[in-house]
């Protein structure tokens, strides 16, 4: 079903943007059953967008899109590993089938494990770099040769994480999430002679159903006291993001990272500013020198 209307604003997901800001536009999210893929899709289709999701359980894909059909929206859902190159170009193959281009890919799609990095097997380590990084080449190579620059232009975005010094118990997911940060870098380089934006955007901790699942209650309220704006991040929050980054109002940023993450990332030795709690003694506040 196309859009032939304007949203109205009242309809979820839409955010600040204007309802038609993405109207002719299709978006392809990988990952996009879930967590931030989830989220980022029914921003763009509740803008406007056409939307493909992919990812490896039907299930939630099927779930997406209902969601956006229910708000007049129209998104297709292509169950695919995108480890497999077969695969990789049956969803671009889809997507051209249906919508005849796209302009936008969100490299969404990624998993990680804890452990400690002397644990970290060879197999552990290439699980992740696979799928986070190699799997991500693959797609954005596949749009951008067959879509993107045939048409002129379009807009990939990828996703790191946040703090980007590094994140205890996460050395393999976070050197190969700092990975397509440089590849998001390098690629604006040579891809914005063809119209092509590449931009990299890091959320913090986000409360996802997969953050509720795997780690406590204690675990969580000791990860939001660590944001300076007091709280976990929500899907929503980076869909927003990438929604604007996306439409016309962020057609000057290419090349860089956009940080997602409350404060986060600019923490440093993440323990707060004591309070005072009354005016200090005179003398014991040191003269500026």
């Amino acid at each position: 079903m196309r859009i032939n209307s304007p949203l109205p604003y009242s309809l979820p997901y839409s955010g600040v943007l204007r309802p038609d800001v993405h109207t002719g536009r299709t978006a392809l999210v990988t990952g996009g059953g879930t967590g931030i893929g989830r989220a980022t899709a029914l921003a763009l289709a509740a803008a406007g967008a056409r939307v493909l999701v992919c990812g490896r359980r039907p299930e939630p894909l099927a779930q997406v899109v209902e969601e956006i059909e229910s708000f007049g929206g129209t998104a297709l859902a292509m169950p695919a590993d995108i480890r497999d190159p077969e695969q990789v170009t049956a969803v671009v193959d889809r997507a051209l089938d249906a919508f005849g281009r796209i302009d936008v890919l969100v490299n969404n799609a990624g998993g990680q494990f804890s452990a400690p990095a002397e644990e970290i097997t060879p197999n552990g380590w290439r699980a992740v770099h696979r799928l986070a990084v190699d799997a991500t080449w693959a797609v954005t190579r596949e749009v951008a040769r067959r879509a993107m620059i045939p048409q002129g232009g379009g807009a990939v975005f990828f996703i790191a994480f946040s703090p980007r010094r590094g994140i205890p118990g996460f050395a393999h997911a976070a050197a190969a999430r700092a990975a397509v940060e440089n590849l998001a870098a390098g690629l604006s380089l040579e891809w914005s002679r063809y119209g092509i934006r590449t931009v990299c955007v890091a959320p913090g901790t986000i409360a996802t159903d997969g953050l509720d699942g795997n780690y406590s209650a204690e675990d969580r309220e000791r990860w939001a006291r660590s944001v300076p704006l007091g709280r976990l991040g929500t899907p929503d929050d980076v869909a927003g993001v990438l929604s604007f980054l996306a439409s016309p109002g962020g057609a000057y940023v290419t090349g860089t990272t956009v940080v997602v993450d409350g404060g986060a990332d600019a923490w440093g030795a993440g323990h707060p500013v004591p309070d005072l709690a009354k005016e200090p003694e005179p003398g014991t506040v040191p003269e500026p020198v």
